[in-house]
């Protein structure tokens, strides 16, 4: 038990940079302190004492302000940071080094007792402030769930998954392993397939621009005058990839 609760502070230390040292963080973060009643409520909860295992997870839930249900299985150095209004459902399962934000519901959408309800996360997983997670599917190792996004189906490894309802991206799985923290899931813009869209539209009115150009002067040369062309001002691409940012 001290061997891993060693682990899950010095995975928040480095993780956090506001975490100066382990008496702070054993003290005064909810996140860890919810972890390791949870682990103890799920010993009751498997060992057949469920009474008691979710009286555990009630009282965890008044002093940490983070509810998780003692049948929900939790790997190591899994880091709930902040915390208040995480909500973890009874057949969820969250795999090693995941970091999760407040205000995260990991729910279920079925009322079927007995069946997987819940999301299951992969390793290293990141899920910002506020998003919520509603079904029984899977979300990959290394993957990324943006704040306030409401995701309703699997994330492929290594992706990242933004909106309401969220839509995913894909990225290069050995690069989110090499680097796999991001705090919130914050990505750069490049990642949103709305932002490439609207720059991929910015490009092409560019160079379409240009063909027109490049056209007129043609048919200037060549003897030939457009009547009554009026003049348009010219694209600003550099104006409107920082709207698009």
């Amino acid at each position: 038990m001290f061997h891993h609760l060693r682990q899950d502070i010095n995975s928040i230390i480095e993780r956090d940079p506001a975490a100066r040292n382990a008496w702070e963080v054993l003290t005064c973060y909810p996140g860890l302190q919810a972890i390791v009643m949870h682990r103890w409520a799920s010993w009751c909860w498997w060992h057949g004492a469920k009474w008691l295992g979710r009286f555990i997870s009630y009282g965890a839930r008044i002093v940490t302000g983070i509810e998780i249900h003692p049948g929900a299985t939790i790997g190591r150095r899994v880091f709930i940071d902040h915390g208040f209004g995480v909500v973890i459902g009874e057949t969820a399962e969250i795999g090693d080094d995941c970091t999760i934000y407040q205000g995260v519901t990991l729910g279920g959408t079925s009322l079927h007792t007995g069946a997987k309800r819940h999301p299951t996360l992969g390793r290293g997983v990141i899920i910002g402030a506020g998003a919520q997670v509603l079904g029984g599917f899977t979300i990959g190792d290394y993957a990324k769930v943006g704040s306030n996004a409401v995701l309703l189906k699997p994330v492929p490894a290594g992706a990242t998954a933004v909106g309401n309802p969220a839509h995913v991206v894909q990225k290069d799985l050995l690069g989110a392993a090499a680097n796999p923290f991001a705090a919130y899931g914050v990505t750069p813009n490049g990642d949103d397939p709305l932002s490439k869209a609207l720059r991929g539209l910015i490009e092409n009115a560019v160079k379409q621009e240009e063909r027109i150009e490049r056209l007129m002067a043609t048919m200037r040369a060549a003897g030939l005058e457009c009547q009554g062309v009026p003049e348009c001002d010219k694209l600003n691409s550099d104006q409107l990839n920082k709207l698009v940012e």
